[in-house]
């Protein structure tokens, strides 16, 4: 007998809390294998293949294409034969392993036994305050309202409707997003008073929000039986201006969503303003012995050598030299946080947008080590394959926007990193070579830093090293 199995969005890890649908890869009625994907989502990092755990026959789709998902949310029905309903019931193909096929994503697999998030089910008695109390006393497990006191119901609010609410004194919130949680806390809204309007009463953002504003509607309306205030009546110019004064037309134009990677983007960019007090300085260097030795190691054999590569090499010695930078602040314990490791992240430009995917450890690998590695990860990011793992928990960022073919900026640090090393294109100027003038490969090194970790003097003498490195090839030995 076939087990009808729901699948949800997994947890796809580093905090996301949903997804968009971008494609289903399956149709009601296929026939899908253990761990085959069935949809790709986009995240706030990056498109995923969503494999199901289960194997059986496709009986409903949850959702359409450009539709925004919570996790927890149901992505598909499965019609698994022979299966169970704890989920512990055998494969019903022969592409899943003996064990089940492990975590595909976080928090999830068709290894048994595993501990499953428990859905919120509506409980066997109504918990609306408006139910009738049931003989010999109020209703079990909500609060008692003495005669006289006012009901926790919220008053309806003029000018719309008001969230329902319900009581929930005892287990588990229905609530999945830690952003619906921390929008609570910060307007004190009682999240066990919401009925959401997610699946199954999940709370959802909106639901919050509809309780903030509700709240702030009451709590400027005039109470019962006092009069509304009397305005004083217009004088004869201020009449004319009101009615001639147009109303502000809504700007026209296309209107484009900030959500999946540009919505990431725009969240991160407005934090790292809001909250990083930053400085910038830069450098023009000469270019043009760090280039000749790129040319002769490629020459002599041998894996090739990028140029973003030697400048990853400068980074991971001079962040050896002044680890303060090699930090993240945190406000809340007032401690700067100086890290031992270098995730080098980098700007790597996609059909998609800016993404910056990690070096990890970088700074144990060698030259070709950190050419191979900053190759594949940018072949994946254009081709949408990072996971997101791979775009997070950096510790310092080099963007190398002289590929636009500009010599200058003024990076925006990648919160919660405390520095960026900015690189301008190469290019051939007039420059004073020892004591005359020629023509040289110059570019400008800007760098931006967190003034909280360090001064200018340490802000300086990093890019100052960075810049010798560059001229002076020869001066990374003393590192390597």
């Amino acid at each position: 007998m076939a087990v009808v199995r729901e699948f949800t969005l997994p947890d796809l890890g580093e905090g996301l809390t949903g997804a968009e649908i971008v494609r289903w890869l399956v149709q009601v009625g296929d026939v899908v294998a253990v761990d085959q994907p069935v949809v790709e989502v986009e995240t706030a990092k990056a498109m995923v293949d969503v494999p199901c755990p289960y194997g059986g026959v496709v009986t409903a789709r949850y959702g359409e294409e450009g539709a925004e998902v919570p996790v927890g949310a149901p992505l598909i029905t499965v019609a698994v034969p022979g299966g169970s309903d704890d989920g512990s019931g055998p494969p019903v193909t022969g592409s899943a392993v003996d064990g089940g096929s492990g975590n595909v994503l976080v928090g999830y697999g068709t290894a048994a036994p595993t501990a499953r998030r428990r859905r919120v089910q509506p409980s066997p008695g109504p918990l609306h305050e408006t139910t009738a109390a049931a003989p010999g006393g109020p209703l079990r497990g909500a609060p008692a309202v003495a005669p006289g006191e006012p009901s926790h119901k919220t008053a309806a609010a003029p000018g719309g409707p008001v969230p329902e609410t319900v009581v929930c004194p005892t287990g588990p919130l229905p609530v999945i997003s830690p952003l619906v949680r921390r929008l609570a806390r910060e307007h004190d809204v009682d999240l066990r008073r919401l009925k959401g309007s997610g699946p199954e009463g999940l709370i959802l953002r909106a639901d919050v929000e509809r309780a903030v504003a509700a709240t702030a509607t009451a709590s400027v309306a005039p109470a019962p039986g006092t009069p509304a205030p009397v305005a004083p009546a217009p004088t004869a110019t201020a009449a004319a201006a009101t009615v001639t004064a147009p109303t502000a037309p809504a700007p026209e134009g296309e209107r484009v969503p900030l959500r999946g990677v540009r919505g990431a983007v725009a969240d991160k960019l407005a934090r790292s303003r809001r909250e990083i007090p930053d400085a910038s300085c830069w450098v023009d260097a000469d270019a043009t012995e760090l280039l000749a030795a790129r040319t002769a190691m490629n020459a002599a054999g041998g894996p090739k050598v990028s140029v973003l590569a030697l400048l990853a090499r400068i980074c991971t010695a001079a962040l050896a030299r002044f680890p303060e930078l090699n930090a993240t602040v945190d406000m809340g314990s007032r401690e700067i946080i100086r890290l031992p490791g270098v995730h080098l992240g980098f700007a790597a430009q996609t059909d998609r947008g800016l993404l910056v995917p990690v070096v990890r450890d970088a700074h144990q690998r060698t030259l070709e080590g950190l050419s191979e590695e900053i190759a594949r990860l940018t072949e994946a990011a254009r081709t949408g394959t990072l996971a997101p793992a791979q775009l997070t928990g950096g510790t310092f960022t080099l963007n190398n926007y002289g590929v636009f073919g500009v010599d200058g900026s003024t990076p925006i640090i990648n919160h919660p990193e405390a520095a960026m090393l900015g690189v301008g294109r190469i290019s051939p100027k007039p420059w004073v070579h020892q004591g005359e003038l020629a023509v040289r490969q110059v570019v400008q090194l800007s760098f931006t830093f967190d003034h909280r970790v360090c001064d200018g003097g340490t802000a300086g003498g990093f890019l100052r090293y960075v810049a010798d490195c560059v001229e002076q090839p020869m001066v990374l030995l003393r590192r390597l």
